[in-house]
């Protein structure tokens, strides 16, 4: 039996969890020494593994598992590019001004925090809910202040509906908001002027004169749709298919104040999916139809709600609540990596766009958001982006991004077709002879049939869109029904895209793993998964004496070795902590030549602290040498969580070692294989 943990002993502590990952270096401002930019960070050792380890089961759960087409595009981007796919009109945030100050605030921010801040006060004046303390001063700068005074029932009501419905708010719906309820600068306690529109990407040029200006992308995708018709060329031409990226991406966020939550530079994973828009099923939908999500639909959110439902996808796509088959099948996907990576099920919602926060392009979209101690963060975002970036970009450069496909039995059909004098036309229309035609081929079957009639009978009478009025006769148009035979189908695929905010979900993972010691607080361990953490396996000998050398000798060099050593070295960053250098070092550097990065620890600090230390750092496993391993040839293995102790010969440890590392067995498993340690081996 295994040792049960009380994880929840005590109460999530983020200035615990933030000196933790400040004094383990995961991540810290950049630039620090300077004085800091906001919304900019540098990843320490840990935090670079880390994200590392993500992005890799990334690659593994969507790119390989689902055969996409792997990207790597340009940051820079002409402007042209994005003003036809409509970021530099519609990329924006509403922000708004300190009336005396000048300071800018992100609108949507201050309305939900000051509410929230309101909301607060009202529990604690009614007894149902105390304002947490907290000892970080520079937070109680920053943080909304909250006043115990009790509110009405309906301001209550009101105020609650309104952050239900905050995404769906215009600009000038948010500015009647601070009008009604008086919406101040809560740093300052001024009055804030009328939201105005912020372009959120960061401007530049390109070329020695700046003649050719240009932007810093604020996403991967239009490197994925200007490459359309290479990718769709190097997959014989057969739609569905999926292309993928991974890289950095830049916002230049208003007022960016919650860590890697909201930062001005970013790794995204990017998705997309190409589909026929006459049949947007999945292949694969029957393999998620039952995978049960929490959702959040538009129509409950439009109601000023946030009930939530639990609903498997394939009942969410039956009742169309999720447009389509493909779309609920990258849904479910999404929610499988996050729960695979470490996110808390329970804490993890997929949230509907309301009809104004729809992105210009999308005509669905799901957010996955994660609950932290700043409330629901959208992580992951999942479009239907119709066929929208393929037609603009295409219409504009005139290069078809399109699908044609040969059809296995032809299509015949009849139709009325309009046919043109062309040197009538203009000799009798003159310049308003092309506005003429447009009228016509525009029209409909119906329309035309019954053009085609009035034209029988001597002439017809159309109008333009402005009212303009024109009369045509039989001898500049005809209208004639023909037979048509279509070999070739031609159309723009529509595009399905999961967007992930890696920096996003790597911080929610770190919160969701982070618990204390149930009696001692201070020592604080992440519960990351082996999938992804950092730190695999920690070796600890408790001793640097010589006669440990024969012992390390047949661990290094045992016949059984090699073998293991292979199936270690798949397994991303395995660090290794040997005493003494000289055999600790042979096992480094056999991971090194190998391309495994390896640490040595050589410092002399009780093996507890050095477990305590690997326990911040989220190290599953530790394997221990000590006195009685040279003569029994064995070693101790310990689980991180439990701090249960197993012990066994040497090659069973690390073959136990290895099948959890690549989460073969479970610490249940293994306990079934190796014995309990009690704490002492004997010694003859």
């Amino acid at each position: 039996m295994t040792t049960s943990v009380n994880k929840t002993e005590h109460a999530f502590d983020k200035g615990r969890l933030e000196a933790l990952l400040n004094r383990r270096f995961f991540y810290a401002p950049a630039f620090e020494i300077y004085g800091g930019v906001a919304g900019l960070y540098d990843y320490g050792p840990p935090g670079s593994s880390l994200q590392a380890n993500i992005i890799a089961e990334w690659r593994k759960h969507f790119i390989i598992e689902e055969h996409m087409l792997e990207l790597d595009t340009t940051i820079m981007t002409p402007a042209p590019v994005f003003e036809t796919s409509g970021h530099v009109a519609r990329f924006a945030d509403w922000m708004v001004k300190d009336t005396k100050t000048g300071d800018v605030l992100r609108a949507d921010h201050l309305v939900k925090n000051v509410l929230e801040a309101r909301l607060a006060g009202d529990k604690e004046a009614r007894g149902l809910a105390a304002t947490p303390a907290t000892d970080d001063k520079k937070k109680k700068k920053k943080a909304v202040k909250t006043t115990a005074f009790k509110l009405s029932d309906e301001i209550v009501e009101e105020y609650e509906t309104i952050l239900a419905r905050l995404d769906n708010y215009s600009g000038a719906d948010i500015g009647e908001l601070c009008r009604k309820h008086n919406l101040r600068n809560p740093d300052t306690d001024n009055e804030v002027g009328e939201p105005q529109l912020f372009n959120l990407m960061f401007a530049s040029s390109i070329g020695p004169t700046g003649q050719h200006p240009g932007f810093l992308r604020p996403e991967t995708a239009q490197g994925h749709f200007l490459n359309f018709s290479r990718l769709l060329e190097f997959n014989n031409g057969r739609v569905p298919f999926a292309s993928a990226q991974i890289g950095r991406s830049f916002r230049n966020e208003i007022s960016p104040r919650a860590g890697l939550l909201r930062v001005r530079e970013f790794t995204m994973a990017e998705i997309e999916h190409y589909v026929d828009p006459e049949d947007k099923k999945h292949e694969h939908f029957a393999d998620v139809r039952d995978v049960k999500l929490i959702l959040l639909d538009r129509h409950v959110q439009e109601a000023g709600k946030n009930s939530t439902t639990v609903m498997s996808v394939g009942e969410a796509v039956d009742k169309g609540i999720i447009a389509n088959e493909t779309l609920g099948y990258f849904v479910a996907r999404i929610y499988q990596f996050l729960i695979k990576i470490g996110i808390n099920s329970e804490r993890l919602r997929f949230r509907q766009h309301m009809a104004n926060e729809m992105a210009h392009y999308a005509t669905d979209c799901w957010d996955a958001e994660i609950q932290n101690s700043t409330g629901w963060t959208e992580c992951v975002g999942c479009a239907d982006r119709a066929a929208y970036d393929l037609t603009v970009h295409s219409n504009k450069t005139g290069h078809p991004l399109v699908v044609r496909q040969a059809l296995k039995e032809p299509i015949v059909t009849e139709k009325e077709i309009p046919e043109w004098n062309k040197k009538a036309l203009g000799k009798t229309y003159k310049q308003d002879a092309g506005v003429i035609q447009k009228i016509v081929e525009s029209m409909d079957q119906a329309e035309l049939a019954k053009l085609k009639g009035q034209l029988a009978q001597g002439k017809a009478v159309i109008t333009s869109s402005e009212g303009n009025e024109f009369e045509v006769t039989p001898e500049v148009l005809t209208i004639e029904l023909k037979t048509l035979k279509q070999s070739i189908r031609e159309y723009t695929p529509n595009v399905i895209e999961p967007s992930f905010g890696l920096g996003r979900i790597l911080y929610t993972l770190l919160e969701h793993s982070f618990w204390s010691r149930e009696k001692d607080v201070e020592r604080g361990v992440l519960s990351l998964p082996p999938l992804v953490a950092p730190t695999k396996v920690l070796i600890v000998p408790l001793s640097a004496r010589e006669e440990f050398d024969p012992l390390v000798k047949e661990v290094c060099a045992s016949p059984s070795q090699p073998q293991i050593l292979t199936l270690l070295l798949t397994a991303s960053f395995i660090f290794v902590s040997l005493v003494p250098l000289g055999w600790s070092q042979l096992l480094a550097s056999k991971l090194r030549k190998a391309g495994i990065f390896s640490r040595v620890d050589d410092s002399n600090t009780s093996i507890g602290k050095r477990y305590a230390r690997n326990d911040e750092l989220g190290t599953p496993f530790g394997v221990t040498l000590d006195f009685a391993s040279v003569q029994n040839k064995t070693m101790t293995l310990r689980e991180r969580d439990t701090m249960d102790q197993r012990i066994g010969p040497i090659d069973e440890v690390i073959a136990v070692v290895t099948e959890l590392v690549f989460g073969n067995i479970t610490w249940e498993e293994a306990c079934a294989r190796l014995p309990a340690y009690d704490g002492v081996q004997a010694i003859e």
